[in-house]
């Protein structure tokens, strides 16, 4: 008997990808994490959401209406991630001033902001229409992929900061807000990286020949490998270091609640 199993670079990322943010949200729940970090929570719920509703839908939907979901589901993500960000902001700078804060959230919006306007076309805006169910969904995805890319700076502006003055306001480099910002500008350093590469290749290629085009969307394929690769390891960083607990936590601190209700009925029967 003859099997064949036909694994493509792609199959295996997704995957393990899925894999990974199954077993990243069993322990966030598990270990109780989810409680402090409920927005980081959410975003890896839709991310997972996202690529189980691409792998189930792809080809079995009209083309329009698989890009409605998928396009709806990215402007949600985004929003979701700016809260992220924010509520990891809040837990690493719970010490600074509002003075620091003020400064320092100014300083990061207006990077954004540059890079954002620097970084990519701009549509002319008199042509934007709003007639067709097509149109609005350009729209949609002008407003992803603009704002995704704001996340991606905003992500690695905050944790520089984190990493360099997290200590200093209460978040140490043990501790599981460090530990997520890292993940997190890492991710994002590799996703404007490969979108880079792609736009420089992009921009100053043209293929002449069939061979030619089908090298460059090989380069196109590796670029988004390498991406998933590097947020595959981010995920397992992710599950060993938020399983582990941060320096200075109890026991009953880290437990999660049931083995603390658990813990007390025990002590309460012996003593009666």
């Amino acid at each position: 008997m003859h099997f064949d199993f036909h694994f493509t670079a792609v199959t295996v990322l997704w995957t393990l990808t899925f894999a990974a943010l199954l077993v990243l949200l069993v322990v966030l729940m598990g270990r109780d994490r989810a409680r402090r970090f409920p927005w980081f929570t959410t975003s890896i719920v839709l991310v997972a959401l996202r690529l189980l509703t691409n792998r189930l839908l792809h080809d079995k939907l009209p083309q329009l209406t698989m890009g409605a979901v998928a396009i709806t589901l990215a402007d949600i993500s985004v929003l979701v991630s700016l809260l992220v960000l924010v509520e990891m902001a809040r837990q690493a700078f719970k010490k600074a001033s509002p003075r620091a804060w003020t400064g320092w959230g100014v300083a990061l919006l207006a990077l954004g902001g540059v890079v954002l306007w620097k970084w990519g076309p701009w549509p002319n805006w008199k042509a934007i229409a709003f007639d067709t169910p097509v149109a609005k969904l350009q729209v949609m995805q002008l407003f992803a992929v603009k704002t995704g890319l704001l996340v991606d700076v905003l992500t690695v502006g905050l944790g520089l900061l984190v990493v360099a003055l997290g200590q200093r306001y209460g978040a140490g480099w043990r501790s599981h807000v460090q530990r997520i910002m890292i993940g997190l500008s890492t991710a994002s350093i590799a996703q404007m990286g490969a979108q880079g590469i792609w736009e420089i290749i992009a921009r100053h290629t043209v293929p002449h020949t069939r061979a030619e085009y089908e090298h460059v969307l090989g380069i196109q394929e590796k670029l988004l490998n390498t991406n998933s690769a590097v947020y595959v390891l981010v995920l397992v960083w992710w599950i060993v270091c938020i399983w582990i607990d941060e320096p200075g936590t109890t026991a009953i601190e880290s437990a999660p609640v049931h083995e603390y209700v658990e813990a007390n009925e025990a002590v309460e029967g012996s003593d009666s």
